[in-house]
């Protein structure tokens, strides 16, 4: 379905994208509301088809469906892709497959700034592609979960503030913001949970999820990057560089230890028990509401 939402969203832009502010701003805007309708709406009815079906093929057809909503392997997989060159000692590589899921430049990141990085993507994306998907198929099964999926590409591919998308995506941005209001505070909670079981520091963790979650150009982001930043004792965020533009952004939580190549590993579990803890957690809330 993400591949799908892609090729619209790409044939969208060439279609209708003008170079007109306010009429760039409708397009987009009309772009968002399409796709999240659409994907939505094909969602139920590939969910009534399936009712339809016997029960236990009906079962493995929607589990099926809203499995392509999760991220959690893919994002695992993509921190492992960049941990194993910088092990190897290839920075030159790992800063190629931090490209893939960073919207900063990487050409002229160090070691410690790859690492950093990569972890600031991880905790951003526990958010995105595990518990916001999974709050939302709490909320309304995989309509809505399909709707958010929409939303969050839509994000991903044209909600940047340059000139090209800042008056096209400027709508499918807020939307994101928006979708992304409770999940992110959520994800924080769950983050702060996880490292009891890892043994890591809850309290500094809520501390610095607390202090620091502002300190982000998203008005959700901050939670989770904060809280993981509290979790291993480092601190995220900085001066980064965004289409050729340096952009200072504020730092996240204390500088109390270096950052460290274990810590992707550190940080791959803490994303999985999150992962596994939201489930947990929303699955016993849709059997206590059913």
């Amino acid at each position: 379905p993400v591949v799908l939402m892609g090729k619209v969203i790409s044939s969208g832009e060439r279609l209708l994208r003008s170079g007109n502010p306010r009429g760039d701003f409708l397009a987009g805007m009309a772009l968002s509301i399409l796709l999240v309708g659409l994907s939505g709406a094909a969602a139920w009815a590939a969910v009534a088809l399936f009712n339809l079906l016997p029960f236990w093929f009906s079962f493995i057809a929607t589990a099926a469906l809203a499995s392509t909503t999760l991220a959690t392997r893919g994002l695992l997989d993509a921190v492992r892709r960049i941990e194993a060159p910088l092990r190897a000692g290839n920075l030159a590589v790992a800063r190629q497959k931090l490209a893939h899921i960073v919207g900063r430049e990487t050409a002229e990141l160090n070691h410690d700034k790859v690492l950093r990085a990569s972890l600031e993507s991880l905790s951003e994306s526990t958010c995105d592609g595990i518990v916001a998907p999974l709050f939302y198929l709490f909320l309304g099964g995989v309509p809505l979960a399909m709707a958010y999926k929409a939303v969050s590409t839509l994000d991903s591919m044209i909600g940047y503030r340059t000139e090209r998308y800042f008056y096209f995506g400027k709508f499918a941005a807020r939307l994101d913001d928006a979708a992304n209001f409770l999940p992110a505070r959520l994800t924080a909670c769950f983050i702060v949970i996880a490292t009891l079981a890892l043994r890591l520091h809850p309290a500094r963790a809520v501390r610095i999820a607390w202090r620091d979650h502002a300190n982000h150009l998203s008005p959700n982001a901050g939670y989770p990057e904060a809280a993981l930043a509290g979790a291993l004792g480092i601190r995220l965020g900085g001066p980064s560089i965004y289409f050729g533009k340096t952009i200072d952004k504020p730092y996240l939580g204390d500088d109390l230890t270096p950052v460290r190549i274990g810590m992707l590993k550190e940080g791959r579990v803490l994303c999985l028990v999150t992962a596994m803890l939201s489930l947990a957690i929303f699955a016993l809330l849709s059997t206590a509401r059913g």
